[in-house]
């Protein structure tokens, strides 16, 4: 998740990217470049963290310039160094720019076959193919160019181009991630959110996926991927700044759940195509892997609970035994550990203390240690021997919500890569267990898009004094970080259990009207959770079910069901 900020227009423009960079930033602070055009090409500017490095770098630059892209970075290919920041350029580094949001999951391939035209890169990423590829198919038109190189292209980004050869001209394209244009007087922007140019104009341009859009300073016009052309409806939003910055939700909180599809979409991106699994990262061989006897995995709050979920599925899958722990209590144990044991640390913000020192003294111990974090350059990265990233852009909310579900599914690629060389699972399971996994942000969107009584319920027991949450399975590490939101946003005591432990102890705290949520989906421990939910309608507890679309017997165990795919 990058940001990204382009303008045409008659003013100076260098003060107005970094403007709208800095609204841009919670979407990445790794580092951050502009490219401004200039009487005798294409002039950079790039620095390495946030952006204040960047302004001190740029001030000698560009103070009449009318005409710039500038680029903030959440860095997913590629380590965080001053050549890997964008604005990124082809062979003819005074001619051609490009910044990108997204993952480009076919760039292997195109980089072998530009490699082999005699095209040089000059950085590690996976957004340099783009400029390559418009380079290779420009002849005179940049707009043709970009249709050209888009239609190459798999993955979820959008990008602008900008080309020393057309002053006034941006040209880019959006494929499932965000690009808007905004409209001004004798001016035009073109940005990934309209937090980056809503100081200057309220009125806006919505691009389609596929479409491939020109600005100069009398506007815009777009061409959808079958070459016609069209003149979306200017929208008046009624924004303030800060609402642009949440991206017109109540909160943060509410903006990052509504974030989910497109955190696990990145994180999932070029690791899994065409039911094909790439996990180049991890870094062990399969002997290595076939060696492995045990697994362990340290973590704290939310983090931990995603931990519970690897459990479950890399023992299913995998046929590894796993122990999730606490790190903070894991550390003093004196654990127990050889050449032959994983010990993965999994932290959003590479920075947990007792995470970090769990990683370490596993290192120490002699373990092989993995760590899965969302920050580049960490404490924890520094630890541990290879690390998987989550690509989930910055998380402002305290309680975790996308980087949760984005941890979950990186756990699943774990799982089913040891599977996969352990021949643990059929090659035919996997590849549709791949696939299912490939289409799960499309199934969070269409969750969130449609209509549920969460809120309704919300409204009849916000006052109540207690909440209970039971699962069982995968369903327990739900329940758990479910109950755990519940406290840490409104403050209600909340208690988690296994629903078949429920009986020993918990049932005592029930009496009518007590709210109980039960993950009740469609897994192998279903008839097993249907009879937990009628020992907690015999003390009167209301029962509110999360179950499987189309599981129409719920209705007879719940009083309350919400429905997921």
């Amino acid at each position: 998740m990058c940001g990204i900020i382009g303008y045409v227009g008659s003013r100076p423009c260098k003060e107005l990217l970094l403007e709208g960079l800095k609204r841009l930033e919670y979407r990445g602070y790794d580092s951050a470049g502009v490219a401004l055009l200039e009487e005798d090409g294409l002039h950079y500017v790039r620095a390495v963290g946030n952006l204040e490095n960047l302004k001190r770098a740029a001030a000698s630059n560009g103070s009449r310039v009318t005409h710039g892209l500038g680029h903030t970075r959440w860095a997913t290919h590629g380590t965080v160094t001053e050549a890997n920041a964008h604005p990124l350029t082809g062979c003819s580094e005074r001619e051609l720019a490009v910044a990108l949001n997204g993952i480009v999951e076919n760039y292997r391939e195109l980089k072998e076959s530009l490699l082999a035209d005699g095209h040089t890169f000059s950085s590690e990423t996976d957004a340099e193919v783009v400029i390559h590829l418009v380079e290779r198919h420009y002849d005179g038109d940049l707009a043709d160019a970009v249709r050209a190189a888009y239609d190459e292209l798999e993955g979820h980004f959008s990008f602008v181009v900008i080309h020393r050869a057309h002053p006034d001209l941006l040209v880019g394209a959006r494929c499932q991630t965000p690009l808007v244009v905004g409209v001004g007087e004798g001016e035009t922007f073109l940005a990934s959110s309209i937090a980056a140019f809503l100081p200057e104009t309220r009125r806006v341009q919505f691009i389609e996926d596929g479409d491939v859009v020109s600005i100069t300073p009398a506007g815009a016009t777009f061409q959808s991927a079958d070459g016609t052309t069209g003149d979306p409806d200017i929208v008046e939003v009624d924004w303030d700044e800060e609402s642009a910055e949440k991206g017109g939700y109540e909160t943060f909180m509410l903006k990052e759940i509504y974030e989910q599809a497109d955190s696990v979409r990145e994180t999932i991106g070029d690791r899994v195509r065409h039911g094909e699994l790439v996990l180049e990262a991890l870094e062990m061989t399969d002997e290595q892997i076939r060696n492995l006897r045990r697994i362990v995995i340290v973590a704290c709050g939310t983090a931990y609970h995603a931990g519970v979920v690897g459990r479950y599925i890399i023992e299913e899958w995998a046929r590894i035994p796993v122990e999730p722990d606490i790190a903070s209590e894991w550390i003093y144990r004196n654990p127990v550990l050889s050449k032959d044991t994983l010990v993965i640390g999994i932290s959003q913000s590479g920075e947990t203390r007792d995470t970090v020192n769990a990683v370490k003294l596993a290192r120490e111990l002699g373990a092989r240690t993995l760590a899965i974090t969302n920050l580049m350059g960490t404490q924890i990265t520094r630890e541990a021997e290879t690390v998987l990233y989550t690509r989930c852009g910055m998380e402002v909310g305290v309680a975790a919500s996308k980087t949760f579900t984005a941890q979950a599914a990186l756990l699943s690629l774990v799982a089913l890569k040891l599977a996969q060389v352990r021949k643990t699972l059929p090659p035919e399971e996997i590849e549709f267990t791949l696939n299912q996994l490939y289409e799960l942000p499309r199934k969070i969107d269409e969750f969130l898009d449609a209509d549920h009584p969460i809120e309704e319920i919300a409204q009849r027991f916000y006052d109540k004094p207690f909440f209970l949450y039971l699962g069982r399975h995968i369903g327990l590490a739900v329940a758990l970080e479910g109950a755990l939101k519940l406290k840490e946003i409104s403050y209600i005591p909340t208690e988690a259990y296994s629903a078949g432990e429920m009986k020993h102890g918990p049932i005592a705290l029930l009496e009518e009207g007590t709210p109980v949520v039960v993950v009740a989906t469609d897994i192998h421990v279903y008839d097993k959770i249907v009879s937990n939910i009628q020992e907690v309608r015999a003390r009167g507890a209301h029962v509110i079910a999360v179950a499987t679309d189309g599981n129409e017997d719920i209705q007879h165990h719940a009083d309350d069901v919400i429905y997921v795919p």
